[in-house]
C-alpha cells in the first residue's frame, strides 16, 4: 500500500496484519504495507526499528536487533518525520502537478513504514502483555496521526487539483488510477467535512482505534488462558500425528504428563473430528466458540456494540445510510444489496445440502445406537463417520500422505511452472528472522537467474501469536525510484509434529497452505510502478489465492509430493479417486458456516445499531435465515476478528464468495484449455492480468481481459455441487413468447 494509504489505515495494518485467517476461505486479505523509497536517505538513526533495511538481498529488516523499547519512540519519531514530509508537499509554492503532489506522497513515509513492519511482527507472530501495553497506549495515538494528515485541507486541495488538471488525461493508466484512489481516499474520510464534524470524525477514529485493539487483545487472551488437558485414557479415536502435537503442545507448557488441546481451530479440529469422548468434544467446542463471550473481562460484546455505533455515526457524517454503504461503493460489489443478492443465491442450495448432510449423519448415529440427536460438536465426528461410508475415505489416512515440507515442495513446483520462479533455501543465519521457526528462501527467476525477492515462512503455532494464517510483505516491488525487490511472508499455526518426525496436516489445511502461497505469489508477481498499486481491493483480493488451491490436486502434485510420510511411496491412484469423488463432500457444512458469518457481517452494518444487543441480535437474525442447529458461524460475533479487530473485512467478509465466483469461473478456463491447469496460454494471462498488474487496473477490466467476458455464477454451483438456480428472466421471456 502506498505511503498515504500506510498513514490512514494504520491501525488496519498493526491490528489487523494479512491476508486471510483461519484456513481456506472462506476465509482474513493480504495487506501490503510497501516501503518506499527514504526522503531521508542521509539521515542517520540510533533506533534500528526506523533504520533503512540492510544486508543482502537489497537489504532485509533486522528482525535479530529488535527491541521491545524501542516501539514507542520510534513509533512516535517515525509519525512526526511523515508530517513533516506531507507538510511540506502541502506547503510547496510549486503549481500541483503528478510529481510534486502524488509522486511525493508516495515516496513519504518511508521510517514510518518500516516500524510497521516491526509492529506487525509483534501484533500478530510474537505478542506479549508489555506489547498490548504499547499497542492500546499507541492505537488512539495512531489514529489522531491518521486525521492529521486526512484532514490536512491544504494537501486535499493540491490531491485534488492534480485530479481535476488537464494533466490527468497524459498519465498512464497506472498512474491515473493512483491519483484517482488518492483523492478518493481523501474524500471518503473526511476531507470534505466542515470544521465541527471534522473534529467529530477526529474523535469517532480515536475511539475506534483503541476499541479495535480492545477487541483483538480479548480474542487472544481467551485464545492463551483457555487450554483443555486431557489425559491418557482420554485420546480415544485421535491420530498419533495428534496425540504426539498435543503431547508437546503440553510439555512446552509445562504439563509433561498431559496432552493440550490448544484453542486455535488448528486444534480444535481435528480434536472434534476423530476424539470419541463425546463430553470432551462438547467442551473444546464451546471453550473455541466462546472466545470473547465469556461474560468476564475479556467479553467483547459490549465493544461490538460500541464499534457498530461510531462506524454508523461517522459515516453519517459523509452523508452514508449506513456503513456497508460507505464501505461496497469502491468495491466490486458496489453496495449491500449486490454483495446481499449473491449470498441469497447460494446460501438455500447451502442448507438444504446440510439438511441431508446432517440426516445421513443421524442414521449412522442411530445404527450404532449413540441415542444421540446430532449437536454441533458432533459434527465434525459423524462426517467423518459418513465420509467413510460413503466414499470409504479415511481423513486420517489422506493425511499420512499430507506431510508438511513436501507440500512446501510442491507450492514451489507449481510456482516454477506458472510463474517461473525457483525457491532455494537461504543459509540460516544470512537473513535475520523473529523465531527460531522462521525459514528463509530466494525466489529467482528460472531462465535468467534475476533476484525476485525473499519468501519467509512461519508455520507453527505459540503462544503470542495470533490464530489462523496469513500472507504479508515487509517489502514489495517498486520501480518508480529505483527497482525494489519484494520481501514476502507466510504465517500459519500448524501443530508442529513431534521431535524427529514429520509434521502431518489434514487437507482443508493443505488447501490453507495453498491459499496463503498464492497471496505470496501475488507479492511476488507484481509488476507494477507505484506503491498505491499493491492496494487490494477486498472483495478481488482473496480471488488469485483461493485460485492456487486448486493446483493441489493436480495430477503433477498429486503424482509428486503426496508421499507416505513413513515409506516415502506416492498416494495410491485409488485414494486419490476416492478424494476426487468426494470434492463436494460436507459443502453444505463449510458453505453454509462461511455465509452466516458474511451475511451476519452485512447485516450487522446494515442495521440501526441502536436496535442491536450482539448476542441476541446473532441468534435472532440467525433463526430468520433458516440456520440449521447443528452448525454455528464460522466466526461468531465475539471473535470476529476480520470485522471488529480493525475496518478491513467490514462489511466486506463477503469478499470470500465474490472472489469464490471468480475462482470457479477462472478455473473452468484452464479446465477447458488443452494443457489443463498448466496451460501455457492460459497460464501466461493468469500472470498478465490477474497476478502481475495487482491494483493497477481495475480488477473487472482485468478479470474480463483473461476470460475474455465477466465471471457467472453458475460456474460456482456447478463446483460446490448445487444446483444451479433457474433464470428467472429466461422464463419471463418464454411466457411472453407463449402467449
Amino acid at each position: 500500500m502506498g505511503k498515504f494509504k500506510t498513514s490512514l489505515t494504520a491501525m488496519a495494518v498493526v491490528l489487523a496484519l494479512s491476508a486471510c485467517s483461519e484456513q481456506k476461505a472462506p476465509q482474513t486479505t493480504s495487506v501490503d504495507t510497501t516501503e518506499a523509497p527514504a526522503m531521508h536517505e542521509n539521515q542517520q538513526f540510533d533506533n534500528v526499528l526506523l533504520q533503512e533495511f540492510k544486508g543482502p538481498y537489497g537489504g532485509v529488516p533486522a528482525f535479530d536487533k529488535m527491541k521491545l523499547e524501542d516501539l514507542k519512540p520510534a513509533l512516535e519519531k517515525a509519525m512526526e518525520l511523515n508530517l513533516k514530509e506531507i507538510d511540506e508537499i502541502a506547503n510547496n509554492p510549486e503549481p500541483p502537478t503528478f510529481e510534486n503532489v502524488i509522486v511525493a506522497m508516495e515516496r513519504s513515509g518511508s521510517e514510518l513504514s518500516r516500524v510497521f513492519r516491526y509492529y506487525g511482527i509483534w501484533s500478530a507472530n510474537k505478542s506479549s502483555p508489555e506489547f498490548r501495553a504499547i499497542q492500546v497506549e499507541m492505537s488512539p495515538k495512531l489514529s489522531a496521526f491518521s486525521t492529521k494528515i486526512t484532514q490536512n485541507e491544504k494537501l486535499f486541495e493540491r490531491v485534488k487539483a492534480v485530479y481535476e488538471s488537464e494533466e490527468l488525461s497524459t498519465l498512464t493508466e497506472e498512474e491515473q488510477r493512483i491519483t484517482w484512489m488518492t483523492y478518493n481516499d481523501f474524500a471518503r474520510n473526511g476531507a470534505t467535512l466542515d470544521s465541527e464534524a471534522k473534529k467529530r470524525y477526529a474523535a469517532i477514529n480515536e475511539e475506534l482505534a483503541t476499541l479495535y485493539t480492545s477487541f483483538s487483545n480479548n480474542v487472544l487472551a481467551d485464545e492463551e488462558n483457555y487450554v483443555t488437558y486431557i489425559t491418557e485414557d482420554q485420546l480415544g479415536g485421535l491420530p498419533e500425528s495428534f496425540v504426539k502435537g498435543a503431547k508437546s503442545a503440553a510439555q512446552s507448557r509445562g504439563e509433561p504428563d498431559k496432552y493440550a488441546i490448544t484453542n486455535t481451530r488448528s486444534s480444535m479440529d481435528p480434536f472434534l473430528t476423530y476424539s470419541t469422548n463425546r463430553e470432551l468434544r462438547e467442551k473444546v467446542w464451546n471453550t473455541y466458540y466462546s472466545r470473547g463471550d465469556n461474560a468476564d473481562e475479556f467479553d467483547n460484546n459490549e465493544t461490538i456494540k460500541r464499534i457498530l455505533t461510531l462506524r454508523d455515526e461517522r459515516v453519517e457524517l459523509l452523508g452514508y445510510e449506513n456503513y456497508a454503504q460507505w464501505r461496497l461503493e469502491d468495491r466490486m460489489a458496489k453496495n449491500p444489496e449486490n454483495a446481499m443478492d449473491l449470498m441469497m443465491k447460494v446460501w438455500p442450495a447451502a442448507i438444504a445440502r446440510v439438511d441431508q448432510e446432517v440426516a445421513d449423519m443421524q442414521a449412522i448415529a442411530d445404527a450404532e445406537g449413540a441415542d444421540i440427536t446430532i449437536a454441533p460438536w458432533d459434527y465434525r465426528f459423524y462426517a467423518e463417520k459418513v465420509r467413510q461410508a460413503k466414499y470409504d475415505l479415511d481423513s486420517n489416512e489422506v493425511k499420512q500422505y499430507l506431510q508438511l515440507d513436501k507440500l512446501r515442495d510442491a507450492m514451489f513446483y507449481v510456482a516454477g511452472r506458472l510463474f517461473n520462479f525457483n525457491f532455494t533455501p537461504v543459509e540460516e543465519g544470512k537473513v535475520p528472522v523473529f523465531h527460531e521457526d522462521v525459514k528463509v528462501w530466494e525466489v529467482t527467476d528460472k531462465d535468467s537467474g534475476e533476484h525476485i525477492g525473499l519468501w519467509y515462512l512461519d508455520p507453527f503455532s505459540r503462544k503470542g501469536k495470533r490464530s489462523g494464517a496469513w500472507a504479508t510483505t515487509y517489502r514489495s516491488s517498486t520501480t518508480f525510484d529505483g527497482k525494489k525487490t519484494v520481501l514476502s511472508s507466510n504465517n500459519s499455526n500448524f501443530v508442529k509434529g513431534a521431535e524427529g518426525e514429520p509434521t502431518l496436516i489434514s487437507f482443508d489445511d493443505a488447501e490453507t497452505y495453498f491459499h496463503e502461497f498464492g497471496h505470496a505469489l501475488h507479492f511476488l508477481s507484481a509488476d507494477v510502478k507505484y506503491p498505491s498499486s499493491h492496494s487490494g481491493v477486498r472483495d478481488y483480493t482473496e480471488f488469485q489465492s483461493q485460485l492456487l488451491e486448486r493446483w493441489l490436486t493436480t495430477d503433477e502434485v498429486i503424482n509428486q509430493f503426496l508421499v507416505h510420510y513413513e515409506t516415502g511411496e506416492p498416494i495410491p491412484a485409488e485414494l486419490v479417486a476416492k478424494i476426487k469423488k468426494a470434492s463436494t463432500f460436507n459443502e453444505g457444512f463449510k458453505t453454509t458456516e462461511y455465509m452466516a458469518s458474511a451475511i451476519m457481517d452485512l447485516k450487522y452494518h446494515t442495521t440501526d445499531p441502536a436496535t442491536i444487543e450482539p448476542d441476541t441480535f446473532e441468534r435472532e437474525e440467525l433463526t430468520k435465515l433458516g440456520m440449521p442447529e447443528e452448525i454455528v458461524m464460522r466466526h461468531r460475533t465475539p471473535h470476529f476478528g476480520h470485522v471488529f479487530s480493525g475496518e478491513g473485512y467490514a462489511a466486506a467478509y463477503y469478499g470470500y464468495m465474490w472472489a469464490e465466483v471468480l475462482t470457479a469461473d477462472a478455473s473452468e478456463a484452464f479446465m477447458e484449455a488443452p494443457g489443463g491447469f498448466y496451460d501455457k496460454e492460459v497460464g501466461d494471462r493468469l500472470v498478465k492480468y490477474l497476478f502481475s498488474v495487482r491494483n493497477a487496473m481495475d480488477p473487472a477490466e482485468a478479470y474480463r481481459k483473461f476470460r475474455g467476458r465477466d465471471a457467472k455464477v453458475d460456474a460456482l454451483m456447478r463446483d460446490r455441487g448445487f444446483p444451479i438456480p433457474e433464470d428467472k428472466s429466461k422464463d419471463k421471456s418464454k411466457d411472453k413468447s407463449e402467449n
